[in-house]
């Protein structure tokens, strides 16, 4: 499998509107970081994504990204789901309805605010033509197992997830310890990162290290970050298994 991370930002994204900090101003492309969301190309080429952020239409075409089989969402805030009309440009390509997998207070959550765009599939492609599936459990999608991983943010509780060695996991304050269970054995951990000082939804740098250092994935990379995190100067300070995660990096699994 493969995975491709199509947002490594914060809700605010990098550079900020009318920021003039060194990140916001840098000319690194790893400083550019739209909303944080992720591709999985499955062995058999389908496409999962891992939420829809309100940039996922610029993401697709830098990417280029023609096919979407299915959506994970994590939760519900702006920057994780907020580009769900977007996926009307591939339910428009494939001729197929798109089904969406989630908690099922998230569900509801897109039912009452996006509730055009859960359609049967018919004649009529211009409004997306998505299917809600709830889950609390592993389950099988494309031939691969697929694990949520009940995670805090905050007062919320969200998921991250599981694929075979690999587990994302984006806005988390704390990782239960029956969560932590399922995370034996990655060979891949993507993992939120917000900045260096404390947040009350997110964990920050040293706690993230703190993390990765008791989950043991064999490389671990950081995202969700905002525009405090320059690319080059956090890069240096970190073990050589714990990366910064950029927009458009691509990592087998």
């Amino acid at each position: 499998m493969q995975l491709t991370i199509l947002g490594a930002g914060s809700s605010a994204g990098t550079p900020v509107i009318g920021c003039g900090c060194l990140t916001c101003l840098s000319d690194n492309p790893k400083n550019k970081r739209t909303r944080c969301s992720s591709a999985i190309t499955m062995p058999n080429g389908e496409v999962i994504l891992i939420d829809t952020g309100p940039d996922l239409r610029t993401q697709a075409l830098r990417e280029n990204l023609t096919r979407v089989d299915a959506v994970l969402y994590t939760h519900t805030h702006a920057d994780h789901l907020h580009g769900i009309d977007d996926l009307r440009a591939f339910c428009q390509l494939q001729k197929k309805q798109i089904p969406l997998y989630g908690k099922q207070d998230t569900l509801a959550h897109i039912l009452a605010k996006f509730g055009y765009t859960i359609r049967d599939p018919g004649d009529f492609w211009e409004l997306p033509v998505l299917s809600l599936n709830e889950i609390d459990q592993a389950f099988e999608l494309f031939g691969v197992t697929i694990t949520p991983i009940p995670v805090k943010h905050g007062r919320s509780d969200i998921l991250g997830y599981r694929l075979g060695n690999m587990a994302y996991l984006t806005d988390v304050s704390e990782i239960p310890e029956s969560s932590l269970a399922l995370l034996n054995n990655l060979d891949l951990l993507l993992l939120d990162c917000l900045r260096y000082t404390t947040h009350f939804t997110h964990i920050h740098l040293e706690q993230s290290l703190a993390y990765a250092s008791l989950i043991k994935a064999k490389q671990n990379y950081l995202i969700h970050m905002t525009h405090d995190i320059e690319y080059e100067a956090l890069s240096s300070e970190l073990p050589n298994n714990v990366h910064v995660g950029f927009d458009g990096l691509t990592l087998e699994f």
